[in-house]
């Protein structure tokens, strides 16, 4: 048998042992593991000190006039209340049965908001760069074209030159 201390479920067999509340075959097995397991005899005599501790604790009685002096502290507290505990005291479980769930609508609303601003395209604005899909051969027509203009370009600067001379 597997140490009952080693898992809170197992761990109850004890206590339901110690209450005399296990099947008798059960009882046997257990018991055989508590003769060879130290933790679980000692966890077991606890147990039994503290309910045999339980059965000779008698509750002091309480007073005849117990129940006057508890009504009479409530309504002590209930005077040095503020005005707005004893305005919002009432209302206090309505509003956190409505509260709650609407606070939770709101931030699973904000959070889909949320989501669904990040997964959005943003709109070209004059500031950002607006990028076309080229195709290979327009690739080579705009390449032929700027060296088209870089010859241009020199054929005048040379002519500007010259002629400066």
């Amino acid at each position: 048998m597997n140490c009952p201390l080693e898992t809170r479920e197992n761990a109850a067999l004890l206590v339901a042992h110690a209450a005399g509340e296990l099947a008798p075959d059960d009882a046997v097995r257990l018991e055989r593991h508590i003769a060879e397991c130290s933790a679980c005899n000692q966890f077991l005599q606890r147990q039994q000190a503290l309910w045999d501790a339980l059965d000779v604790w008698e509750p002091v009685p309480i007073s005849a006039d117990f129940d006057r002096r508890l009504y009479a502290r409530i309504e002590e507290l209930e005077r040095q209340a503020s005005w707005w505990q004893r305005l919002a005291g009432p209302l206090r479980p309505v509003l956190l049965r409505q509260a709650m769930p609407i606070g939770a609508t709101a931030v699973v609303l904000f959070a889909a908001g949320m989501l669904l601003d990040r997964g959005r395209v943003p709109a070209v604005g004059p500031q950002q760069a607006h990028v076309e899909m080229l195709q290979p051969e327009q690739v080579e027509h705009a390449l032929d074209d700027m060296e088209t203009i870089r010859q241009f370009d020199r054929a005048m600067r040379s002519e500007n030159s010259d002629s400066k001379m």
